[in-house]
């Protein structure tokens, strides 16, 4: 397990606790005693820690290393009926953005996300989860299709941002992000969004129009990082901590000014400490859902999410 800077005191704690089991192990002292005491120790640490977390620290969350990604999620919802799609049928198969159908229990479900990698081998092959105009467009091409045989999408976010290379813009990187935003506000089938680590400008939105839009607790969701807001600001990524509280990036930032429809919570450290207790509640949450999305007409449903995101950024006196 890789530690923050803000997590040394549990990686103490958790030294410490190895060692008192080893001693037990080793040696005919019983240390049972000590080693609860530890224990409780480690429980009231983690807890004091991760409920006082500040805007940067939820942001260094979101891009820990051990974070499950989008094909670790999908996996795990679809238990094996997972069949990836690949390419956009114009220029190539883009790397940084999955795609496919899945089963979640009886019901189908096309699945759409960023992909990041694990090593520097994989992050090259991911192209580090941002995408090119063709991830966008392969995005859209499968959206269409789910909307074609009535299959609801779900889109799960995870993105540093679209790729800002000359060859992206070349083949419309802004023109293929704005079309699927356009598309997405008026797909006749239902759509649940989730950000599963960062949500970073347009290259999350790019797939981030839902009825239903959720965050995980410890993700983030922003039109820029905190550390290309800082360099804007202040002529240096020095001032990222101070950005990160400004921009009100956070899921409970988010719900607050309503821009999503809730949290997802995450088990205490950060879906890192608990993958398989983090894919059940989004499980959880998008059967729930779907529950509430099912029976509505397709009229209604484009219907209410154009008032949805109609609604966004109004302000009374």
């Amino acid at each position: 397990m890789e530690y923050l800077d803000f997590e040394l005191p549990i990686k103490e704690l958790e030294e410490q606790l190895d060692k008192c089991e080893l001693i037990g192990k080793e040696s005919e002292v019983d240390m049972t005693e000590s080693c609860k005491n530890i224990e409780k120790k480690l429980l009231k640490t983690k807890k004091d820690i991760y409920k006082n977390l500040t805007a940067w620290q939820r942001v260094q969350l979101s891009r820990h290393p051990n974070r499950p990604y989008t094909l670790d999620h999908i996996n795990f919802l679809t238990n094996g009926t997972f069949m990836e799609l690949h390419g956009d049928r114009t220029v190539k198969d883009d790397k940084a953005m999955v795609g496919g159908l899945g089963k979640i229990g009886d019901q189908s479900f096309m699945f759409i996300g960023q992909q990041k990698g694990y090593n520097t081998k994989t992050r090259q092959y991911r192209n580090f989860g941002m995408s090119n105009p063709e991830g966008y467009r392969k995005a859209l091409r499968l959206m269409k299709m789910a909307e074609k045989f009535g299959v609801p999408v779900i889109t799960l976010l995870d993105t540093p941002g679209a790729y800002p290379g000359l060859e992206a813009e070349e083949r419309g990187q802004g023109e293929a992000i704005a079309r699927n935003i356009f598309e997405m506000t008026r797909l006749k089938t239902p759509i649940i969004t989730i950000v599963i680590g960062e949500g970073a400008s347009g290259g999350a939105l790019g797939i981030g129009v839902g009825d239903r839009v959720y965050m995980m607790e410890n993700t983030w969701y922003s039109v820029i990082s905190p550390e290309s807001c800082s360099s804007i600001l202040w002529r240096s990524w020095e001032h990222k901590e101070e950005a990160a509280e400004a921009l009100k990036l956070t899921a409970v930032d988010m719900k607050k000014q309503k821009l999503i429809d809730g949290i997802i919570k995450e088990p205490l450290g950060g879906a890192h400490y608990d993958r398989e207790g983090a894919f059940k509640e989004v499980e959880k949450t998008i059967i729930s859902a779907y529950s509430e999305l099912k029976d509505l007409t397709p009229k209604d449903l484009v219907k209410k999410r154009m008032d949805k995101y109609a609604e966004m950024g109004e302000f009374k006196a």
